[in-house]
């Protein structure tokens, strides 16, 4: 999320990450191509009006380039003719200051789903049922409590259809880039998750190479 509002993008990251979104922040223009030029994202969300490279030019290098990364413009410009200039730009889509969190995750959620490959919005395997609309999990039946990380290993792992997933990939993928790549956060996560998930266990786990979810 690109914005010079630091308190919203700061309010907006916490809240996406309580849903088990990773997230990374930068309040200017520069920072966000930076950041683009290095990482892989589903979604870029910017503020059209920010210092150095505005949020427009940002949103139109993402278009030109081959990184299949989806905008959200966020901003206060509310008129048609901007919102027609927004998208012209490139954008997939367009929502104006003030606006409801909740309207802004389902339309982070519609444009993740067309930056991935389908999926159906509930997963299921092993008796395991992730429903990614309503960001739940069961096990046979029985709710599972996880926590925000434990749910979006969950959901990388299920993503993946029994392939290998590697270490790297679940940091890359369930944390932001604030997360030491050298810490053991996945390794712990991925034993509590397993724990949570009780008998028989269906997540192996192959020294050096990665996890997989399966019977």
């Amino acid at each position: 999320m690109a914005d010079d509002e630091r308190v919203l993008a700061d309010m907006v990251a916490e809240g996406l990450r309580r849903l088990s979104m990773a997230v990374d922040v930068v309040y200017d223009g520069d920072s966000a191509l930076e950041r683009l030029a290095v990482n892989r994202y589903d979604v870029a969300v910017l503020d059209r009006d920010m210092p150095g490279q505005t949020g427009d030019e940002v949103c139109r290098w993402i278009a030109g380039s081959a990184t299949g990364t989806r905008v959200l413009l966020l901003t206060a410009a509310a008129g048609i003719r901007q919102r027609v200039e927004g998208l012209g730009l490139g954008a997939d889509d367009y929502l104006t200051k003030p606006f409801a969190f909740a309207e802004l995750v389902a339309r982070l959620q519609a444009l993740s789903r067309r930056s991935t490959p389908a999926l159906p919005p509930v997963l299921e395997q092993d008796g395991i049922v992730l429903d990614v609309t309503r960001h739940t999990a069961t096990r046979d039946g029985m709710p599972l409590s996880l926590s925000p990380k434990e749910y979006a290993v969950l959901h990388v792992l299920m993503r993946a259809g029994g392939r290998m997933v590697s270490a790297e990939d679940l940091l890359e993928q369930a944390w932001d880039e604030n997360t030491d790549p050298f810490t053991n956060t996945v390794r712990t996560t991925v034993m509590t998750l397993r724990r949570k998930l009780g008998d028989p266990p269906v997540i192996h786990t192959v020294p050096r190479v990665g996890y997989r979810l399966g019977a």
